[in-house]
């Protein structure tokens, strides 16, 4: 698992309009929260769309980027941000490899069954690359609003 301070893995994934996404395009000029979770449209993962949504502006204004990344498709990602008119970018990582860099494609357990998925988690990368916020395993609610006080100590 990865550490605060360490450098972020670096990461070059398509956005839900089949854009390049860089992380090495943001050094010197925004902060990044990357949070990976488990599928588009989904009760959790909605909630928390909208929440980091809701708080757009609010990181806008602290010079942050807001990028969700899941294993879903690029036609799915415009689907739902334009279901829920989302105001951030969502890569599709359908390979795996943005997912198993950040170490957050792990094994679960639900009703006795195990399978791999994707660990809702949440990285905020500060304008050097550096990760300053590590956090695996979060809950959807009030989440958005705990990252953005993190930006805000940045």
């Amino acid at each position: 698992m990865l550490e605060k301070n360490q450098i972020a893995p670096a990461f070059s994934s398509k956005n839900q309009n089949n854009q390049l996404i860089e992380l090495a395009s943001f050094k010197g000029q925004k902060h990044v929260v990357l949070y990976f979770y488990p599928k588009d449209d989904t009760p959790g993962c909605t909630i928390e769309a909208n929440d980091f949504t809701r708080l757009a502006d609010e990181f806008s204004g602290l010079e942050t980027v807001i990028i969700g990344v899941s294993k879903d498709s690029c036609a799915s990602h415009a689907d739902f941000i334009s279901k829920y008119g989302l105001k951030l970018d969502l890569l599709a990582d359908e390979s795996g490899e943005l997912c198993a860099s950040y170490d957050v494609w792990q094994e679960k357990e639900k009703n006795g069954v195990k399978k791999m998925a994707i660990l809702r988690s949440t990285f905020v990368i500060n304008k050097e690359g550096n990760l300053v916020e590590v956090l695996y395993g979060v809950s959807h609610e009030g989440h958005a609003q705990a990252i953005l006080e993190v930006v805000q100590g940045l």
